[in-house]
């Protein structure tokens, strides 16, 4: 099954300079639109079509609980989590709030969730289980739950582009998820620990000296640096869903646009198991988490916006739908330079 949802080829480039060429051939100087040109041979390269269309945005949030909030990493109880989620179901949170301003449907993912969500409506169940357990003493997953989560996340997606979702956001939501994020971004950026390492949502001085103490005793637990293994040792079920929804998307031939740290934690585990995978991906703006950095230079990638966002939820992926829609409008909708020249003779 695994084996299944990273068999992916490598995006057909064959086509590359025909659509370079018709963006460069618009009713613009060269490259005056930048980085929209750029989104704008992307998406025609993964639909495989000089008119490429969003019409059916789609984010997915998935939630989980960290077993590290046990040990003093997050500045608020993972009880939190389950408030946030249900702000989400019922239309009140952030991400609904842009979601509703960019035309994008929202869907919530129990992952992991550490209580019992089975009486929620409209929500996807998928719990692998009550949270993870606490990696700063104990592998935070069985590598069977790793694969597990993965594979959930690839079917959730898959499950949401053949209902018609023709690009993916992705967000997150459970407290204490940076710390995790901070592990994976170490290990497989592979970076220094203390480089990755951010305030979360929050912390005082002092708690993220503690949160520091914490994830330096769980790094040392597990030298792991395999993505499946650094995974199970470090991860969360809704970073491993994240990452399965990544490879999902590729593997359907879907843009998937990725949010914020902890997205893109979950992306990097993705992009190490298929690396070929990152060019259907985007990444939607630069979090002010100082682990984001590192996995760009990793990446080699460029965020979209630079907005000072650290909320999570899929909110900056959200804000970058328009530009992805921008790009397709480029080459599908505005006239040839030879076409204004041709009627202005």
């Amino acid at each position: 099954m695994l084996n299944d949802l990273i068999s992916i080829p490598a995006l057909d480039r064959s086509e590359q300079s025909k659509f370079q060429a018709i963006v460069d051939g618009k009713a613009k100087p060269p490259q005056a639109l930048g980085r929209i040109e750029e989104l704008a041979v992307q998406l025609a390269l993964i639909q495989k079509t000089t008119t490429p269309q969003i019409t059916q945005p789609e984010l997915l949030v998935f939630a989980g609980d960290h077993g590290l909030t046990r040990s003093g990493v997050a500045a608020f109880p993972a009880a939190v989590t389950v408030s946030m989620v249900d702000s989400l179901l019922a239309g009140k949170a952030s991400a609904n709030a842009f979601a509703g301003v960019v035309g994008v449907k929202v869907r919530v993912v129990d992952a992991g969730v550490a209580a019992d969500l089975s009486d929620r409506q409209d929500m996807i169940h998928a719990k692998i289980a009550m949270g993870t357990a606490d990696a700063s003493v104990a592998p935070a997953m069985t590598r069977e739950q790793a694969v597990e989560a993965l594979l959930a996340g690839g079917r959730i997606t898959a499950d949401a582009i053949r209902k018609g979702a023709d690009l993916i956001c992705l967000g997150e939501m459970g407290i204490g998820n940076s710390s995790p994020a901070a592990l994976i971004i170490s290990r497989l950026a592979p970076a220094p620990l203390e480089t990755c390492i951010g305030p979360g949502a929050g912390h005082s001085p002092e708690g993220l000296d503690r949160k520091k103490a914490v994830l330096a005793k769980a790094a040392a637990r597990s030298d792991a640096t395999d993505p499946l293994e650094v995974l199970s040792q470090f991860g969360g079920y809704e970073i491993a869903m994240i990452a399965g929804a990544v490879l999902a998307c590729a593997k359907a031939g879907v843009a998937v646009i990725i949010d914020g740290v902890i997205c893109s934690a979950a992306a990097l585990i993705a992009l190490r198991l298929v690396p070929q995978a990152q060019d259907y991906c985007v990444f939607a703006h630069a979090s002010v988490e100082p682990g984001h950095r590192v996995i760009m230079q990793a990446l080699d990638a460029r965020p979209l916006l630079d907005l000072d966002l650290r909320l999570g939820e899929g909110t900056g992926a959200l804000l970058a739908v328009p530009l992805i829609k921008a790009g397709c409008a480029i080459i599908s909708e505005v006239a040839s330079l030879q076409d204004v020249l041709d009627a202005a003779q």
